[in-house]
Formats: structure tokens, C-alpha cells, sequence
């Protein structure tokens, strides 16, 4: 029997065994095992997916919004004109904006307190940061912090603080320079504009403010950075090398530094999730191992009778491993459709979670609290993560296919090594 017909006979028992092996306990077997792969690969695409969608709009946010791609600070004013011609010079470099930070406890008239970072920006941000434009959402009013004591605040800390466009809002306590009084009552901004963006603590915290009033409020002693931006933030590197040739005595941070917490903690969720569902394929593997050891016993007078027909063992052995192969790639390719289907829809899926969880709470306190019940709200969050795309890499989706197909292949081969231990002689004479 040559290579070809030896392939072409073992698909063909492995087909045959598949058909006649639909019911009973084989039946369920092959079964359980292609729904494993399937929900083992739907699961860890869908989920990476969403993440990578989260983790490229996060990163965004952060860079274009709270770090920059490159941090700059401890410039002196004799050296402010050189280091400007320095970063114009530098055709990588995308803006470069002159910035203040600071930590504030922000009141409102009603009396509500929150924890925000003041960034002072300069007041054309939006017309020469096209970056910044492009993740900041104007929600209500405008970015408008020309003029005095002018503020524009994160949607979540303009509702945890209950107020709105025309409000005033008081820095009450404001970390600066000890010429500045850490708490003060003096300190009132009035609300031009509400942001948001796709980050929620960004939201949640951040509050921006013009250059003039960081200055007037901040303190003599206040020290401003550069916020650079690059046309390719992985060229970060290179670029704060040069700056430190060129100025030795700045202090350059570059985002990877800046985000490292966060960027760590996005690193270990995503290993945590593809750990766990990597544990869905060692059970599946282990109930394909089980129950192809089985079938090899069930087998045994076909096989028998097989071997005693001129079918090598190697080649019985084979049909067992392909029938395995084959209900691995059952699973991984409904596993991949059914995944894509769902990135597809993630938006309306959030959406429905978001509407599903409203209608749920709202028949609960209708139950025991009804009075309760008109507070209620959509969480915000849901709407968040609908706006997030989900972001489907091939590299990924080959990756989990690939280790979906050979969790059931190397299960199968293990399983039917039983087929050289049989002892054929023995096996016909029963029969």
C-alpha cells in the first residue's frame, strides 16, 4: 500500500468510526471534546480581542491625555530657549507643550469633596495637540480655559462633585510650592467644560487649567515639564539619548516608565485569562486521552481484524490520531466563527449587558424598595467598554487555533499507543 492509498484508507476508517460512533458513550465523548475546543478557542480570542481593543485605547488615552510620550522636567530658564530650538530640530518629535501638574481636593457648593490632578495646558491645546484633540470628547460646554480661573473637569468627577457647566468649584486643598497656602477657601474656578474620554480614571480625576492661573496658584516654586510627543512613540529611547547629550542635566521619563504599574497589570490579566482557559484545553485534552483509550478497547476486534488483513499498527494507530485531528479542527474552526461573531457585535453585546443589568435592579427595588427605584441608572462603564473596538490579531487567533488542534492530536497519540501493546492472536481467538 503506497503513502497515498495508506492516507486515503486511513481517513476513510477514521471517517467511518466518527459515523458509526455518534451514539452512546463515544458519541458523547466527541461530542464534549469539539464543544470544549470550541468554547476554550470562542473564549480566549473574544477575551484577547477585547483587551487589545481596551489596552490600545487605554494607552492611548494615557499618552495623548495624562503622560505623554516623553516627560521633561528641571529646564532652566537660561536654557528654555536652546532646549526649544533643540526639540524643533527634531523631525520625530510631533509637539512639545509646556505643562504643570498638581494634586488637588476639589469642593463644590454642595458641599461634596473629590481628588483630582490639576494639569495646567496652554489654552490653544486642542488647536496644536492633535492627539489630545482626538481623545478628548467634549461632553458639555467647552474646553475653554482662557481667561481667569476657568476649568474644565472629567465627566465622572463633575458628577461625583454634582455639578455642571456654570458651577463653581473650589481647590481647597492644592499640593505646590510653600509660597501657596495648602488649604484655602479663595480658590474658586468656574466650570466652562466637562470632558470625557475612554479612560476612567482619567475621567474620574483629572481637571484642566490655563498655564496663567497654574502659575498665579501653584506657587513661585512650581516646576513645569515638557510634554513631548512623538510620531512614533516606540522611538522614545533614541530620543531622550539625544536629549541627554544635548542637556545632561534634564530629567527625561518616557511612558513605558511612566504607565509601568499600569501597563504590568494589563500584562498580568491577560496572562491570568489565557492561563485559565489553557486549563479548559488540559481538561479537554484529558477527556479526549480517556475516551480515545476507551475506543481503542472497544475497538479492538476491528482492529484486530484490521491487522490480520495487512493494516500496520502504525497505520491503525493513525486512525485513531486523525479522528482526533479532526475533532480538533471541528472545534477550533466553530470556536474562531462563533469568536468572531462576537468581536464583531462586542458593542451591542455591552450594550445589552448594560440594559439586561438596569431592567434586573429595577425589578428588584420595585420588589423591596420602590421608592428607591427612579435613582436608578444605566452603568456608565458598559457604555464605556461598547465604545472600546475590539482588536483581532491573526498572530493570536493562529496561536489559539494552533493549540486548540494539538491539545486533541497529542491527546489521541498518547491515547493510542495502547494499539502497538495489543496482542492480536489473542484478540481473533476470542472473537
Amino acid at each position: 500500500m503506497n503513502s497515498f492509498n495508506s492516507l486515503k484508507w486511513i481517513f476513510f476508517v477514521s471517517k467511518r468510526f466518527s459515523s458509526v460512533d455518534k451514539k452512546g458513550s463515544s458519541g458523547i465523548t466527541n461530542f464534549l471534546s469539539s464543544l470544549g475546543i470550541a468554547f476554550g478557542v470562542m473564549t480566549l480570542v473574544s477575551v484577547l480581542s477585547v483587551m487589545n481593543g481596551f489596552q490600545g485605547t487605554s494607552i492611548n488615552s494615557l499618552l495623548e491625555i495624562s503622560s505623554s510620550h516623553i516627560r521633561v522636567s528641571e529646564v532652566l530658564p537660561e536654557d528654555e530657549e536652546s532646549f526649544i530650538e533643540f526639540l524643533e530640530s527634531k523631525k520625530e518629535i510631533k509637539s512639545a507643550l509646556k505643562m504643570y501638574e498638581s494634586q488637588s481636593l476639589i469642593s463644590s457648593p454642595q458641599g461634596k469633596q473629590s481628588v483630582s490632578i490639576i494639569k495646567a495646558v496652554p489654552s490653544d491645546i486642542l488647536d496644536v495637540d492633535s492627539g489630545f484633540n482626538k481623545e478628548i470628547s467634549i461632553y458639555s460646554g467647552d474646553f475653554d480655559i482662557s481667561g481667569e480661573n476657568k476649568i474644565v473637569l472629567g465627566l465622572n468627577l463633575a458628577e461625583s462633585l454634582g455639578v455642571y457647566v456654570g458651577s463653581k468649584v473650589n481647590l481647597l486643598a492644592l499640593s505646590s510650592s510653600k509660597d501657596v497656602a495648602l488649604i484655602s477657601k479663595d480658590r474658586i474656578f468656574t466650570v466652562t467644560g466637562i470632558f470625557e474620554s475612554r479612560n476612567l480614571d482619567i475621567n474620574q480625576s483629572f481637571a484642566f487649567v490655563s498655564l496663567e492661573d497654574a502659575k498665579k496658584y501653584f506657587g513661585k516654586d512650581a516646576k513645569p515639564f515638557y510634554a513631548l510627543k512623538l510620531k512614533n512613540y516606540n522611538t522614545d529611547a533614541k530620543i531622550i539619548s539625544d536629549i541627554k547629550k544635548q542637556f545632561p542635566n534634564l530629567k527625561c521619563l518616557s511612558w513605558k516608565s511612566f504607565n509601568k504599574s499600569f501597563f504590568s497589570t494589563l500584562r498580568i490579566e491577560k496572562d491570568m485569562i489565557f492561563l485559565l482557559i489553557m486549563v479548559i484545553f488540559l481538561v479537554v485534552g484529558i477527556n479526549i486521552y480517556n475516551g480515545t483509550r476507551r475506543l481503542v478497547f472497544e475497538r479492538a476486534k476491528e482492529i484486530s481484524i484490521m491487522s490480520s488483513l495487512g493494516a500496520k499498527k502504525n497505520e491503525i494507530k493513525m486512525v485513531f490520531i486523525v479522528k482526533g485531528f479532526l475533532n480538533g479542527v471541528k472545534g477550533v474552526v466553530i470556536g474562531i466563527i462563533l469568536a468572531l461573531l462576537i468581536t464583531k457585535n462586542i458593542g451591542k453585546i455591552f450594550i445589552f449587558l448594560a440594559d439586561a443589568e438596569y431592567y434586573f435592579n429595577y425589578v428588584i427595588f420595585m420588589i423591596f424598595s420602590p421608592s428607591m427605584a427612579q435613582f436608578l441608572s444605566k452603568n456608565y462603564a458598559f457604555e464605556i467598554y461598547a465604545s472600546i473596538p475590539a482588536v483581532v490579531k491573526p498572530s493570536e487567533v493562529f496561536s489559539v487555533g494552533l493549540f486548540g488542534i494539538l491539545t486533541p492530536l497529542i491527546s489521541s497519540w498518547w491515547a493510542s499507543r495502547n494499539v502497538l501493546k495489543m496482542n492480536i492472536c489473542e484478540v481473533l481467538h476470542e472473537i
